[in-house]
């Protein structure tokens, strides 16, 4: 059987067995491979977390940001060199928590970006923390008894937040879950970072990706909760298009 390996992949990964993140990395790569986009023609703002293990994977720029910074890291490189596309690689605790304010007005700056968002609901690096996206009654090294609503908050949408912003050109959540949701999910990837290149305004496509590791689940447990339970809360599908402000 023939294997085609994406000319942006290294052909290494870091990342735990069943993680999202192997999946996603390649769809990035096979985007801008088919979208004609050479390795020095991109780059990527990258989080501290799981997200910065992309350095391994994917042979474009990077620009190592403090935690919670690449939306603003982004923004500095956007500006300096606006004939690149220009992407955040973060994961939830990372572009959520930590990082919330920088993604919110990099999308109120209309800052000419995209940003790829990792949620698996944890703080998967640093060993399975609650995150602003933890499911209520969801146990983490933080949340022991399970997340409730009144002790710990309600979970955070970030598209939510996102979608009144009249700058946000495109808004999507995709999931790596099954190969249906892998392939709606690199649609949405490419139409962000069109989305960028048009001049239309800021994109983000979160993804809802799974962590055996820290949910203490089997892989297959695992992508099949993200169907069960977490998109439920966070269901999947194009939120927002065709927004512009130049």
């Amino acid at each position: 059987m023939t294997k085609n390996i994406p000319a942006l992949i290294s052909g290494t990964s870091s990342f735990c067995p069943g993680c999202g993140h192997g999946i996603i990395i390649r769809l990035i790569a096979e985007v801008l491979d088919e979208m004609g986009i050479k390795q020095q023609d991109a780059i990527c703002a990258l989080a501290v977390g799981c997200a910065c293990l992309l350095n391994n994977t994917l042979k474009v720029d990077r620009l190592g940001c403090p935690h919670g910074r690449a939306g603003a890291g982004a923004s500095g490189i956007k500006r300096c060199r606006p004939d690149k596309l220009v992407f955040t690689y973060q994961g939830d605790g990372d572009a959520i928590s930590i990082g919330f304010s920088e993604t919110v007005y990099a999308a109120q700056r209309n800052e000419k970006i995209t940003a790829i968002i990792v949620n698996n609901g944890v703080f998967g690096m640093t060993g399975g923390q609650a995150s602003p996206t933890t499911l209520i009654g969801q146990k983490t090294a933080t949340t022991v008894n399970g997340k409730t609503a009144a002790f710990n908050g309600m979970p955070v949408d970030i598209m939510d937040h996102l979608r009144p912003i009249p700058s946000t050109a495109y808004l999507a959540r995709g999931s790596v879950h099954d190969a249906k949701s892998i392939l709606k999910t690199k649609q949405y990837i490419r139409r962000a970072f069109e989305t960028q290149i048009s001049g239309a305004g800021y994109s983000c496509v979160e993804i809802l990706s799974p962590c055996p590791t820290n949910w203490h689940m089997d892989p297959v447990t695992a992508v099949d909760r993200i169907a069960s339970e977490v998109m439920a809360v966070y269901p999947i599908g194009e939120i927002k298009t065709g927004g512009a402000a130049s």
